[in-house]
């Protein structure tokens, strides 16, 4: 059976997860019964040198300390954290790019690629959601 994002039966933990060799690779999916949030980044991260580009790197900072990783992109981020989002949001920056919140039914593809020295853990990163949807 394909699994769903909002069909907590087609869920599996990260230990067959882990040990299945169908699909290409780990995620996460995002549901109600948690405040886990992530926020996804896209178009952020010169893949070559590591640069931020400071609008990122200022949501980073809000986020404080908190899981970050580099999406399977490669050039984008995804924030992990603890917050109260139950409906995403696409936020489009006066530059083209785009910030997006999901707190709830969605599946993020994970990468283990964690950026810089941010911590293992998660944090509260209420306010950064407040300061991006402010």
């Amino acid at each position: 059976m394909a699994a769903s994002s909002t069909d907590p039966r087609t869920w599996s933990s990260y230990k067959s997860a882990a040990a299945s060799t169908v699909g290409a690779g780990l995620g996460f999916v995002l549901s109600d019964v948690d405040d886990i949030v992530c926020l996804d980044l896209d178009h952020c991260l010169n893949p070559l040198t590591g640069q931020l580009a400071p609008w990122a790197a200022a949501i980073v900072r809000d986020a404080g300390a908190t899981y970050v990783e580099v999406s399977p992109s490669g050039d984008g981020l995804h924030i992990w954290g603890r917050a109260d989002v139950r409906h995403g949001r696409r936020i489009r920056r006066p530059d083209g790019t785009a910030v997006e919140i999901y707190g709830t039914g969605r599946y993020i593809a994970m990468t283990g690629r964690r950026h810089g020295d941010t911590p293992s853990a998660l944090g509260d990163i209420r306010d950064a959601v407040r300061r991006l949807l402010g």
